[in-house]
């Protein structure tokens, strides 16, 4: 009989590899911000992303309009789009975000917005203070977290009555699919939805689910294929060469297609939306 999955542990061990992929990265000198040089051009893309409806927001918009006396919470709230779009319907919002050029951005959405509701803490969760709040919101800011049942643990803590994640969920024949399964005997090439949800279950916690209906994220591209192949054994702190060097080579030729001068990584992710209320043992309050 083949063993269980241990989910929080393979959450961690995810997590551990991305930081050891990143450790072969140029890092910004000591105390530079690392999106310093790219917090613009990340608003600017999640700008262009939402000129489109999509139900996640919809649904966390219903939720804060059936309970205008609520407050709520942003952890990693980048450029403040969710925070400023939750601040139209709560009493109040508190965002947390670690990246100086983020808030300032941030600030300059809010202003514009004229959210006078929103208070930006900066810190990193869960060092950060922050009151209890009955929504507690958090936007794929944690991927980074090694011990996902902690972080799950800190953001009760400060829920009064519901928790709302939004993850990535990629699609398990995507193409870092392949190249998991491939390197790791293991679908997952980095902390998702989809191991979330399961370690949620792991932990008793039997959380609602909404799959976004925009349909699969604008894909990946690279300069080259050469590019891609270095993205590749990045992202899965592969050494050089590998063992797996022929058939990743062989995986991106086959699957990427060239357009307008750059390769274009095939569709492979969604996104969803987990949502559980703190109050009882299930999730009795219901957002659509």
């Amino acid at each position: 009989m083949q063993k269980a999955t241990d989910w929080l542990a393979l959450w961690s061990e995810l997590v551990d590899l991305q930081t050891g992929a990143r450790q072969q990265v140029p890092k910004p000198e000591q105390g530079e911000d690392a999106w310093r040089d790219r917090a613009r051009e990340y608003d600017k893309r999640v700008k262009e992303r939402w000129t489109k409806a999509d139900s996640s927001r919809k649904l966390v918009v219903n939720l804060l309009k059936a309970h205008p006396e609520w407050t709520a919470l942003d952890i990693g709230g980048g450029t403040g789009a969710w925070a400023t779009l939750m601040a139209r319907h709560a009493r109040q919002v508190t965002v947390v975000e670690p990246s100086a050029a983020m808030r300032e951005v941030m600030q300059e959405n809010i202003a514009a917005e004229g959210a006078d509701n929103v208070v930006v803490v900066a810190g990193k969760w869960p060092d950060v203070q922050v009151p209890p709040h009955d929504l507690v919101f958090c936007a794929h800011a944690m991927y980074g977290l090694r011990d996902f049942a902690a972080f799950v643990r800190s953001v009760e803590a400060v829920a009064r009555n519901l928790v709302v994640l939004l993850m990535r969920a990629p699609t398990p024949d995507g193409l870092m699919g392949q190249v998991a399964r491939r390197v790791w005997d293991q679908p997952y090439d980095s902390p998702n939805f989809q191991m979330a949800y399961n370690a949620l279950l792991q932990m008793g916690i039997f959380p609602h689910v909404h799959m976004e209906d925009t349909g699969l994220w604008r894909p990946w591209t690279s300069p080259s294929l050469e590019g891609a192949f270095a993205e590749v054994k990045r992202k899965l702190a592969l050494p050089y060469p590998s063992e797996h060097d022929d058939f990743l080579r062989d995986l991106l030729q086959r699957s990427l297609t060239y357009q307008d001068g750059e390769y274009v990584w095939p569709r492979g992710i969604r996104a969803a939306l987990v949502y559980w209320d703190v109050q009882g043992s299930g999730p009795r309050t219901r957002l659509e």
